[in-house]
């Protein structure tokens, strides 16, 4: 929808003709440097966030890191997704130039040598600036709202304590505070995931060439499919991630609560 709106002009008659032109295999095209790409990007994704959760909540103290708690997850997985995308960048290039441009490869190993001879190592790299733009923003809501989403649902939906809760019921809050972070995703990266998109297509042309090209409308061609793929992609996401925590009895710190010296603070005033 994104590289050829003219042709796939909704989400539903965008699947029928591919499959009618390419059977049901169309559909899984590109899963290969899929897999590859966002393994890699998701181990740098969760694995730094924790790092740099835990090196920015040391370097502001306990009382600012409770204040300034929103801050402090963006910073995070803003540096987070920054090396998170430079690990993404080959294999996204790769999955784009397979599913958008018909005939040129229909396997990883067929695509990435023929685009490193064609491109050299700037093929895989040319769209890391507008995969930024996209997916920066991106994490930064998904770790934010997320956090943020559950400690709301803890406060004011689930009628007792994270404590009391068992594991499934846990985990089931997980599910919904993922899916409400994943909408608002979706609509803060989609603008620059048709950048992406359409860049990774055409062999010389810049980020700012495709974004005049596509206009205000353009860009926003076929947000509501990416909304029901990224808030189910999200939910899913920090639904394993807590259930391998559980699994395998890793530290699952509940919600923040306020130092003691700041509830002190307040009670004196």
């Amino acid at each position: 929808m994104q590289a050829e709106p003219s042709r796939y002009r909704g989400m539903l008659q965008g699947f029928a003709l591919t499959v009618e032109e390419e059977g049901m295999r169309g559909l899984a095209k590109g899963w290969a440097p899929t897999c590859v790409g966002y393994s890699l990007q998701g181990l740098c994704k969760f694995g730094l966030y924790e790092v740099f959760k835990l090196r920015y909540a040391d370097m502001l103290g306990p009382e600012r890191a409770y204040l300034w708690r929103t801050s402090l997850y963006l910073a995070a997985s803003a540096s987070a997704e920054f090396f998170a995308d430079i690990a993404l960048s080959p294999m996204e290039a790769v999955k784009v130039r397979i599913q958008t441009q018909p005939g040129y490869a229909n396997t990883l190993r067929v695509a990435v040598p023929k685009m490193y001879l064609e491109e050299g190592l700037w093929a895989f790299y040319k769209g890391v600036a507008p995969l930024w733009m996209r997916q920066i923003p991106y994490t930064m809501m998904k770790f934010a709202c997320f956090e943020r989403t559950l400690e709301a649902l803890y406060a004011y939906v689930v009628p007792k304590p994270r404590s009391e809760c068992s594991k499934p019921e846990q985990l089931g809050v997980t599910f919904v505070a993922g899916y409400i972070a994943g909408i608002f995703c979706a609509i803060v990266s989609h603008p620059a995931d048709s950048v992406v998109s359409v860049l990774n297509k055409e062999k010389g042309s810049s980020a700012m060439e495709v974004l005049k090209k596509l206009g205000f409308i353009g860009v926003w061609k076929g947000l509501f499919a990416r909304i029901l793929m990224i808030g189910t992609l999200t939910a899913l996401q920090w639904f394993i991630y807590d259930s391998v925590k559980v699994y395998f009895r890793l530290p699952r710190p509940p919600p923040p609560e306020m130092p003691a010296s700041l509830k002190e603070g307040f009670f004196f005033k």
